[in-house]
């Protein structure tokens, strides 16, 4: 299995490294979780809402991902534009929890630029 693949699995599991992070050290309420961080203040409402976006970034990443793997589009390019996106995302998450907004939309873009590349070499 190639690195880009590998990179899909580690995208998925991203935004459940958030949810730990907003949820973990206090007394989390697991009967309406939802509710529950709704009412959360600094990290912890900061480290839902990085969960939330990195759910929402990672269709499209696999997406390119796949379709990259699937017309046998260069593969090292590909690794390196996953381990990129990788990268981006991490850094969007440390930005996020930190409250530095706009370093996190510069490596938010830097990961949208990552997928759009996914699919540029797969043309």
């Amino acid at each position: 299995m190639s690195v880009a693949l590998w990179c899909v699995l580690v995208a998925g599991l991203l935004p459940y490294v958030a949810t730990v992070i907003a949820k973990a050290g206090v007394a989390f309420d697991n009967r309406d979780p939802r509710a529950w961080l709704a009412q959360q203040q600094g990290y912890r409402r900061r480290a839902n809402a990085a969960s939330m976006n990195a759910f929402e970034a990672l269709p499209l990443f696999a997406a390119a991902v796949l379709i990259a793997h699937l017309v046998r589009g260069p593969q090292a390019s590909a690794n390196l534009l996953a381990i990129g996106f990788i990268a981006a995302r991490v850094a969007h998450l440390a930005c996020y929890l930190a409250d530095l907004a706009t370093l996190r939309s510069i490596a938010w873009f830097l990961g949208l630029l990552c997928v759009i590349g996914l699919f540029v070499i797969s043309a």
